[in-house]
């Protein structure tokens, strides 16, 4: 099926907007286009505009803007070529046919759609006999008025295994066994799939009936029995109630998921009209994302019993790859042993929103579910629940919602546990040590020397003025080609003093950005600093790679660079600048004091500090050549 820019334009032009959005929402004239309350959000003040000239309407207060076929999608909650198929159908056009196969399946379902509402209009009429009493009855305790079994299309099928087919006799018996009417089984005569229940359509978003489920009226099992899947009815594509709850979710901006359509049913009674329910089965990929085309955040309101609770967390489980920034799921909890239906006859529609107003976010769900499922006494059992929790994280395919979720957990943990995060005083600068298996291949590595204290603060500024310009250079060159040693490094970093505010602005970004986002790359980095004024005084320092560190080197052609060796340089590297600060004070503190005191002690110490410094110089070096 190919739809022409030209075959829509024309399409558009036969539609009067005014008159279409006018069937839902009260339009007013006003000069040469119309007015209403924007069926989009909630106003007393009319900012919704249609221009039937131009085609198209404009909320100035939420920004919704859209022709007609963005109105029966975005208002109707069809699909674009539901929308389109309905829209041409009034405007008397053809939609361009498919190849001949699929023209004669849609002619297939089209048919099997004469039977589906065939058959629920001979249920309402049964209904409405003498044998339908007992069902009429029922339907009266329930507290279900004769306008909600109208407007839901209620019905009855008898007891008989061959009323319905009878009935439809007009219709092929094949065609009623393809449209789930009747079973057939093995070379017997095909019967009444419905027999002695209470019947209620299942709708398309379009409001065509395409399957039925029965609820039993005497004893027996199942209680409800649904449709089969059928050319028309895909149970786990569907959403019970969804031709009427969409429409209504665009007034209160929100939609609820109940677990059955009695739920929906007592709820639209009540007057909460945006209810939808499976059907069935535990809520799927498709159904959660026709859920989220309505709303960002659907609220699931299951039973508090065992049941409700396990499919509460199923579908948490199947929205946790999905979610994306914005969208999510709540879940509010009913009273264990209460369904909607007796929440809204003892409390009222208030009672049922106060429940949902109390509705958890989905990470509090899967918190309050993991903390709940066992004992937290020893270490082991503490850590399975980090491990269960993070696993959830992970499961998170957006790389921005799974590390906040990790982060969540994090700070939860943490909370539950008292784990008070330890206290970091000020860095001990080095100090001359030579340990075994250390950095850069050379057995070295350097360690804080405990007896240094912290620089006073009149000292702090001269040393670290004294930072090499081509060091800090090289520094922030290096962290930019591997921003993952920023967040190892964040305290170390934040200290340093820079002289050159471009540098120092440019710094202070990065570490801002490392802090929000975790797993962050040199391009992913250089595309958030893009729009920043820093950008270029990055993109410089990349480019000078002639500062002969491992760390700052682009690779040649045909060469590889070992860039676990760069990281752990970098690291070193950045311990080494802020011990070289930290040595320039200690020199000029025991410069002043060997000039004040002259004694054997203090030429000692200027000594010792002298060759630290030049250990230290010895090792840049050696970071230097070894990149070379």
């Amino acid at each position: 099926m190919t739809l022409t820019p030209q075959w829509l334009d024309e399409l558009r032009s036969r539609i009067t907007l005014s008159t279409l959005i006018g069937r839902t929402v009260k339009v007013t004239r006003a000069g040469r286009e119309y007015k209403a309350c924007c069926p989009f959000h909630n106003e007393k003040t009319p900012s919704f505009t249609i221009n039937d000239e131009k085609g198209f309407y404009h909320c100035f207060g939420c920004s919704a803007h859209g022709d007609a076929i963005r109105w029966m999608t975005d208002q109707r909650g069809l699909s674009f070529m539901d929308a389109v198929k309905e829209l041409a159908a009034e405007a008397g056009m053809e939609v361009p046919a498919p190849d001949p196969r699929a023209a004669k399946k849609a002619e297939e379902q089209a048919s099997l759609r004469d039977v589906t509402q065939a058959a629920a209009d001979w249920f309402v009429q049964q209904l409405g006999s003498s044998n339908g009493a007992p069902a009429r009855e029922y339907l009266t305790k329930r507290g279900i008025s004769e306008a909600t079994r109208k407007a839901f299309g209620f019905g009855l099928a008898p007891e008989s295994r061959s009323a319905l087919k009878e009935a439809l006799k007009k219709f092929p018996t094949a065609m009623l066994v393809e449209a789930g009417m009747l079973i057939a089984v093995d070379d017997k005569e095909p019967y009444d799939r419905f027999r002695g229940r209470l019947m209620i359509p299942i709708r398309d978003a379009r409001g065509r009936v395409i399957a039925f489920g029965g609820r039993i009226l005497g004893d027996g099992e199942p209680k409800y029995l649904n449709s089969p899947d059928t050319p028309l009815f895909d149970k786990g594509r569907t959403l019970y109630n969804l031709d009427k709850a969409s429409p209504a979710s665009r007034q209160t901006n929100r939609i609820i998921v109940v677990e059955g359509y009695m739920d929906v049913i007592a709820l639209a009674e009540a007057g909460i009209a945006d209810a939808v329910a499976p059907l069935g089965t535990a809520l799927t990929e498709n159904q959660l994302s026709m859920l989220w085309r309505m709303v960002p955040v659907p609220v699931l309101c299951f039973d508090g019993d065992s049941a409700g609770q396990k499919a509460s967390m199923r579908a948490a489980m199947r929205a946790l790859p999905l979610l994306r920034p914005g969208f999510s799921l709540s879940f509010a909890t009913l009273p264990a042993g209460q369904d909607p239906d007796d929440i809204v006859r003892a409390r009222g529609a208030a009672g049922f929103a106060e429940i949902l107003g109390e509705a958890q976010p989905l990470v509090e769900r899967l918190w309050a579910h993991e903390v709940a499922a066992g004992p937290l006494a020893t270490p082991e059992e503490r850590a399975a629940l980090k491990t269960r929790l993070l696993a959830h994280a992970d499961a998170i395919e957006d790389a921005d919602v799974r590390h906040h979720y990790r982060e969540a957990f994090r700070e939860r943990l943490d909370a539950l546990f008292a784990r008070a995060r330890p206290e970091r005083g000020p860095r001990q600068p080095w100090t001359q040590n030579v340990p075994r298996g250390g950095f850069g291949g050379s057995g070295r590595r350097f360690a804080p020397d405990p007896r240094l204290q912290p620089p006073a603060d009149e000292t702090r500024s001269i040393g670290q003025a004294g930072i090499a310009a081509p060091l800090i250079a090289a520094l922030i060159g290096g962290l930019l080609r591997y921003p993952a040693v920023i967040r190892r490094h964040d305290e170390e970093l934040a200290r340093l003093s820079i002289g050159d505010p471009a540098d120092a602005e440019l710094l202070d970004a990065m570490l801002d950005i490392a802090m929000r986002q975790e797993g962050l790359d040199c391009e992913g980095l250089l595309a958030i600093l893009e729009p920043m004024k820093v950008y270029n005084r990055a993109t410089t320092l990349l480019r000078a790679d002639g500062m002969h560190f491992s760390f700052n080197r682009s690779p040649k052609k045909n060469e590889a660079i070992d860039h676990n060796r760069a990281q752990r340089e970098l690291s070193e590297f950045i311990s080494l600048v802020n011990t070289q600060a930290e040595l320039k004070m200690r020199r000029l503190q025991a410069d002043e004091i060997a000039r004040a005191r002259l004694d054997d002690q203090s030429i000692a110490e200027q000594n010792r500090l002298r060759a630290m410094d030049e250990d230290l110089m010895h090792r840049l070096q050696a970071l230097r050549e070894s990149g070379a």
